[in-house]
């Protein structure tokens, strides 16, 4: 263990001997580049030039006529380059591998975002990249591993434990400890061990500095909340990152799943079901029982149901700088309905956690107040989901169809006959 990295009682690096240099290493290259001028000034460049930022801040205009209370603004990050807040954060970890001088780049995915952006930076790049993911995340994220594919990634299904994405960062840690020195392990959240949060979280703050600079120009005033989804935690940190020193509140909305009272969730700062624990390298808040076992976990969204938090959230919840809610599965889905008939603006599953609490306390608020939600990525890739959800009639008969396309007697190719 090194004492290093630490947010109160939570975080550190619990490494094993043989991963020590590696962290080593990566920590140096970070505080360099961070400090670095020109470092920064090539990162502004290329998420300008090559993922579009700043991404906007939309009014939610008719959202904010239904509710009646404060204004409701949305952090649009499913605007950013592959779909999602993620490219932040992989962007800026390629620029560290080019000047570390490695060739490959592995990472784990649970939504499949942070994997298109990975496959994204390492073509872009030329880096050799395989990501790993839970076998149940592969079935129920299909469209983002087609696109992982395409962009030259070899994507490796998950099998060990409950095949999601705590199992994917496993195998992802046993693949850097085999391969340190050619490989870069992009770790996509604001977890495990140090510097991977505060790096995360660094890359993540142009989410916030933006939203602030933006509400200030088109309100003249802060928002009077803001509300960000909380799987790992790294678009919660970016939003937050920028209101950190405003008399501003912060809430972080886990998942909910089937209810915290039926066990099926993944709230751990606003459940009793968590507790402080050490696995994966650091140390925060999992979801675990007495002896230390890791509990399963449920989220309609592929990337809530880590069973652990950013080291930094824990810190902050501790200290009463963020406040920690949940939505279950059925909230988000009428939140994420709502959201697409009133605007046309359609979030991802994970970002629709904020727009429930949201919804649910937006109504309660001044006029004359100002909230912003995190719409931290786009729903297109949770179509199956989705239409499962809303059990739609067409949709279904549509999955049968092909199914019968597929399943054509002589058709060995796969491809369905006419095509």
């Amino acid at each position: 263990m090194k004492n290093r990295g630490y947010y109160g009682n939570y975080g550190g690096a619990y490494l094993p001997e043989i991963l020590i240099s590696t962290f080593d290493e990566l920590e140096r290259a970070f505080e360099t580049a961070r400090d670095d001028p020109s470092f920064r000034q090539e990162y502004a460049d290329l998420m300008a030039s090559y993922s579009c930022r700043p991404t906007p801040l939309t009014f939610a205009e008719n959202l904010t006529n239904l509710f009646g209370g404060a204004k409701i603004y949305i952090k649009r990050e499913d605007l950013n380059h592959t779909g999602a807040h993620k490219a932040n954060n992989v962007m800026g970890q390629g620029l560290l591998v080019k000047r570390m001088g490695k060739k490959r780049v592995i990472a784990e995915t649970g939504a499949g975002q942070h994997g298109v952006a990975t496959a994204t930076m390492a073509a872009k790049f030329g880096f050799d990249c395989t990501i790993y993911m839970g076998e149940v995340d592969v079935m129920r994220q299909r469209p983002n591993v087609f696109w992982m594919e395409q962009l030259g990634a070899a994507v490796v299904p998950v099998t060990d434990g409950t095949r999601i994405l705590k199992d994917a960062i496993n195998e992802a840690f046993r693949d850097w400890v085999t391969n340190m020195e050619t490989t870069h392990y992009v770790l996509g959240t604001a977890c495990g061990p140090h510097p991977f949060p505060a790096m995360v979280s660094w890359f993540q703050s142009i989410i916030g500095m933006e939203a602030r600079d933006q509400i200030l120009k088109i309100e003249g005033k802060l928002p009077k909340r803001v509300y960000a989804c909380v799987g790992g935690g790294s678009n919660a940190m970016g939003l937050f990152s920028g209101f950190m020193d405003d008399p501003v509140e912060l809430v972080g909305v886990e998942a909910g799943g089937r209810g915290i009272d039926s066990g099926m969730h993944a709230s751990r700062l606003c459940s009793r079901d968590a507790s402080p624990g050490i696995a994966q390298g650091y140390k925060t808040y999992f979801l675990q029982n007495s002896d230390g076992q890791m509990k399963e976990t449920h989220s309609i969204a592929a990337g809530l149901d880590y069973v652990g938090v950013s080291p930094i959230l824990s810190h902050m919840h501790e200290k009463g700088k963020a406040r920690f809610e949940s939505a279950t599965d059925k909230e988000v889905v009428e939140a994420l309905k709502l959201t697409m008939q009133k605007e046309g603006i359609i979030p991802a599953l994970e970002s629709a956690h904020a727009f429930a609490r949201a919804f649910l306390e937006v109504p309660s608020l001044s006029k004359d107040d100002v909230v912003i939600i995190n719409q931290s990525g786009r729903g297109d890739k949770d179509i199956f989901t989705v239409a499962d959800a809303f059990d739609d009639p067409k949709w279904k008969q549509f999955i049968i169809g092909k199914a019968k396309e597929y399943a054509t007697p002589g058709n060995c190719s796969g491809v369905p006959i006419g095509n």
